[in-house]
């Protein structure tokens, strides 16, 4: 069973990428961000097309999540954190797939910093590690997929100092991710990669694809019932290399 979560960075800008990439990976299931697209006009019929099945949580022209399953709907169970009622961003989706219970994630950018946007990126953290908990006491199998928008150690990024004062590797969005795992969770990528070096995404700026200027800010954590089951874990880092190819690479699981 592969899982994959891809930041598709606009799926209408990407959708020629998006279902070029299902007919040749042919991936279980599938965890989207970063939409950039409304409800009304998430391209459904394409991805049936493409025989795969789809729940979604759009916003016009930014943020958006979607979980999709090859020969099957997913079964939605929730949209959205509990803990701040007014927060209307659409960055959390969590269904249920053959028993298997599958959250894309989006995760606050944070930047600038320091600020109200950094402020938030802080308490969606919690808010994240507060639902996960949740689905760790009912001892459900589950994995949390997505852009978490946090490079976890220093060898997850090409240049410590060109990153130092990003929102992504603070010291405090580092301690909520670690706060996260430390639950129980394993993050697979890690895991499987133990000595880092590993990047899931590339800024189109600067000529970063092509000189390998990356980092991992793309996670897949699987609760202690799917890490028992987990086979191998990669990036399928070619992707980024297509024609209009979106800024992240497609980052998997294969479950047993």
């Amino acid at each position: 069973m592969k899982i994959v979560t891809y930041n598709v960075n606009g799926i209408k800008a990407r959708l020629e990428r998006l279902v070029e990439y299902l007919a040749e990976q042919q991936p279980d299931v599938v965890c989207l961000q970063e939409l950039k697209s409304s409800d009304e006009t998430f391209p459904e019929a394409a991805i049936r097309d493409a025989g795969y099945g789809a729940v979604w949580h759009g916003q016009k022209g930014f943020n958006g999540v979607a979980v999709l399953a090859r020969g099957q709907d997913p079964i939605e169970r929730q949209r959205g954190l509990e803990g701040e009622p007014e927060d209307n961003h659409s960055r959390y989706l969590e269904c249920e797939v053959d028993g298997l219970v599958v959250a894309s994630i989006y995760l606050p950018n944070g930047n600038p910093r320091p600020g109200p946007k950094f402020d938030y990126k802080l308490r969606w953290i919690d808010r994240l590690r507060a639902r996960a908990q949740v689905l760790l006491d009912a001892e459900v199998p589950a994995v949390l997929a997505g852009d978490y928008n946090v490079i976890p150690n220093d060898d997850d990024t090409f240049s410590v100092p060109a990153m130092a004062s990003d929102a992504l590797m603070q010291p405090e969005s580092r301690r909520g991710y670690r706060a996260l795992v430390a639950q129980g969770w394993t993050d697979a990528l890690r895991s499987r990669h133990p000595r880092g070096g590993v990047w899931t995404f590339w800024d189109y700026q600067a000529g970063a694809w092509q000189r390998d200027a990356g980092f991992r800010i793309d996670h897949l954590l699987l609760s202690p019932a799917v890490a028992d089951r987990l086979q191998d874990a990669d990036v399928d880092k070619a992707y980024r290399g297509r024609e209009k190819a979106s800024d992240h690479a497609p980052t998997w699981v294969r479950l047993s």
